[in-house]
């Protein structure tokens, strides 16, 4: 059982800077009153603030610090559970969340998220829907039970009767059957790839003993054809040498051509020189008996063996000029041969290095064949070592064969117990179990506030309504009196079932103007006997608007005010 002993706070929502602190387990039933605003209802928010980082009504987590003052938000709540002494302290600006175990500090190495998943699973057992369905019954946030979904209505009710670790079961068996069948997965995938070698294994033994012998004859082949052809290459090599030194010796007869050529066609130059200065004086003498630059007369006899000297000169070198032109012409002759010998060599030396590259090749792939041959030799000799690779293989495959049997017999007991843990499981008998308990106790209370009708839950949590005026009714159909008196049933019922269980029971009860608008003089009266006379072990807050009605049916009063724009307990 929780048993809340005090909260405090300050600079929250209304509050100021000096701690409002009450005691929750003064008395047994305390009547909370005071005007609009005055922030009487501000505790049920710091109270859900502190447990669980929300407030109770519809507000921002970072409208709840004070927002005159603007700092130093802060909420402490003490309660006990069994034998330990529990303190939260949660604050805004700056942002605090300490949890105090016995006067002692606990880890805030833990991520906010982690500490508050601890606080509920932990600590308190129970999260804000099923705190706000057993401790709180408000106006104006509160979800009552019947208006929550089917799914959160099964929530409460298996934080009640202690069986959400059923859901917590299945949730880890759904994550070990994920796992298991990834396992699975896995080993399919290994067992087709130990097939797949199993396979090539096979072959390369099969290819070893039957075609290990006919590879090495035909790649032998191979290399005698290589050698062949490295043969003749060689033989055609030996030729074209032969050849280039042939034309090496002819190369030289005619390597004096081109300087020959190169002196004659000088000469040739300097002879047509010559025949021109020649004519030219042979010219002069025939056309002139008068110098023309000095202007004095030229003999005749001069004139007349001048011109025989020339022409006999002129006849010589015409002569000498034919016969030169006869030798160039030879030396041209003989430089042609000179350059297609050389081109003839050039190509004869270029088959030569095309041959050779050839025969590097040859003896290449030659060496290839040679060591293919030699590893084929070793695997051929070797073959029992591949035989007892296969073996392994074998033995592979029959290890994950086994190993993924196993995680398949898993699974299926995973299923099973999945099963079992699902909704329709355990839990639904356990329920059963319970629910003619709720729908009694649940009726019980409806009758104490003299409203009788039969109001029954199914194990689905849907309603059934029978009374004696109404036929097919439904919770929707009754007045706003009526559901509160519902509400209030089931709130009843569900904290007499946590203290029956002692699960998430506790003995702070608050109701947030419950009277203010749904009940009538008479509902209230009944609800206050309720509280005072059949509710057990429970300290009950309400907070109300009547006070003129109320106030000599609790046993302690609290009055909130609103001074110089802060909420205070009046002295």
């Amino acid at each position: 059982m929780i048993l809340f002993k005090r909260i405090k706070f300050k600079n929250f929502l209304s509050s100021g800077n000096t701690p409002t602190e009450i005691n929750f387990a003064e008395v047994p039933t305390t009547l909370i009153v005071g005007t609009n605003g005055s922030g009487k209802s501000t505790m049920l928010d710091a109270l859900c603030f502190v447990l669980f980082n929300k407030a109770f009504r519809k507000i921002i987590k970072n409208q709840l610090i004070n927002s005159t003052n603007e700092k130093e938000c802060l909420v402490e709540i003490e309660f006990n559970i069994s034998d330990k002494e529990y303190k939260v302290i949660r604050g805004i600006k700056p942002n605090i969340f300490e949890i105090w175990i016995d006067g002692v500090l606990q880890n805030q190495v833990a991520a906010s998220n982690d500490q508050q998943k601890y606080l509920e699973d932990t600590i308190l057992k129970l999260n804000y829907k099923s705190f706000t369905q057993i401790v709180i019954l408000g106006s104006a946030s509160f979800v009552p039970f019947m208006q929550l979904s089917a799914a959160h209505r099964r929530e409460v009710v298996e934080d009640l009767l202690d069986i959400k670790i059923f859901s917590t079961m299945n949730s880890i068996l759904k994550e070990k059957i994920r796992n298991s069948n990834e396992k699975i997965k896995e080993f399919t995938l290994l067992e087709k790839s130990t097939d797949e070698k199993i396979l090539m294994q096979t072959d390369f033994i099969e290819e070893l003993e039957k075609r290990g012998k006919e590879n090495i004859e035909k790649k032998q082949n191979k290399i005698q054809e290589l050698f062949d052809l490295e043969v003749s290459v060689s033989d055609e090599i030996d030729v074209m040498q032969k050849k280039v030194v042939s034309l090496n010796s002819q190369l030289e007869e005619f390597s004096d051509a081109a300087i020959k050529l190169k002196k004659l066609t000088s000469l040739k130059g300097k002879i047509q020189q010559k025949v021109i200065s020649i004519n030219e004086e042979h010219k002069f003498f025939n056309e002139n008996s008068v110098c023309p630059t000095c202007k004095q007369s030229i003999e005749e006899d001069f004139r007349s063996n001048k011109v025989n000297e020339i022409e006999t000169n002129s006849k010589d070198l015409k002569e000498g000029y034919v016969e030169l032109e006869k030798t160039i012409e030879d030396e041209e002759k003989r430089e042609e041969q000179f350059i297609q010998i050389s081109r003839e060599i050039s190509r004869l030396n270029n088959e030569i290095s095309k041959d050779n590259i050839c025969i590097s090749n040859y003896r290449k792939n030659i060496k290839e064949l040679q060591n293919e041959i030699e590893t084929i030799t070793e695997q051929f000799e070797n073959r029992n070592i591949e035989t007892e690779k296969l073996k392994s293989l074998y033995k592979e495959k029959e290890d994950n064969f086994k190993k993924k049997s196993k995680y398949k017999e898993t699974v299926n007991y995973f299923d099973f117990a999945q099963l079992l843990m699902k909704d329709g499981g355990v839990k639904s008998k356990i329920i059963q179990k319970y629910i003619p308990l709720m729908n009694q106790q649940i009726n019980k209370y409806l009758q104490m506030m003299e409203f009788y009708i039969n109001f029954t839950l199914d194990d689905e949590f849907k309603e059934q309504i029978k009374s004696p005026i109404h036929e097919d009714f439904s919770y929707e159909s009754f007045s706003e009196g009526e559901k509160m008196r519902i509400n209030l049933a089931i709130l009843f019922t569900w904290r007499e079932i946590a203290r029956m269980k002692n699960s998430i029971s506790t003995n702070l009860l608050i109701l947030d103007e419950v009277f203010d608008s749904s009940l009538d003089n008479t509902g209230t009266d009944y609800f206050t006997k309720i509280i005072k006379y059949v509710i057990k072990d429970t300290n009950v807050f309400v907070i109300s608007h009547k006070t003129d009605e109320l106030i000599d049916k609790f046993d302690k009063i609290i009055m909130f005010e609103k001074v110089k724009g802060f909420s205070k307990i009046h002295a």
